[in-house]
């Protein structure tokens, strides 16, 4: 059997998964990414000239999350039923959190981690002309629920900060 389920084991093409006879699920996961900047660009990141970056950049892991199958092109569109993005600052940078959701015969792994990239790169375009020396870093995916293969857990990794889905309106840490 091949691991790679995009690679025809015969031919070697690359190719769309048909999904068709798969049984729908609750999916979920939960990626994390992050941006190093320098502690004083940090303390300013809600007031740069270009706004908000916090509240740009979760709206825009948002969107990305929406449009995986746009940029990815072998991501199958999904509904997704929820996509939340969480950046904290902290004295090394930011660190973003996207979890999503769906219930659908294929997995939502794909949407967190662009949710998160596109998070990154928004925070590093704003931010940018006050610090060039900024790094977007260690962007994997933390865990994932549901579907033939269950749950997925990152080895190490601290999921005490997974964002656990939210029934009711909240206040954004963005």
């Amino acid at each position: 059997m091949n691991d790679l389920s995009h690679v025809d084991e015969a031919t070697g093409e690359v190719h769309m998964v048909d999904v068709g006879a798969k049984p729908v699920s609750r999916r979920r996961a939960v990626a994390r990414g992050r941006v190093h900047m320098a502690p004083a660009t940090a303390s300013r990141i809600r007031t740069l000239p270009k706004g908000d970056a916090l509240t740009v950049a979760r709206i825009a892991g948002i969107q990305a999350a929406k449009r995986t199958s746009e940029l990815v092109p072998l991501c199958h569109p999904l509904p997704l039923t929820l996509v939340e993005v969480d950046l904290v600052v902290d004295d090394d940078g930011i660190v973003i959190e996207a979890a999503a959701e769906t219930t659908a015969q294929t997995g939502v792994e794909m949407e967190a981690l662009t949710a998160v990239a596109v998070a990154a790169l928004t925070v590093y375009d704003m931010v940018k002309a006050v610090d060039k020396a900024m790094t977007i870093t260690d962007i994997y995916l933390v865990e994932k629920t549901g579907g033939r293969s269950g749950t997925y857990r990152a080895a190490g990794a601290d999921l005490t900060r997974s964002a656990p889905r939210r029934s009711a309106p909240r206040r954004s840490r963005a």
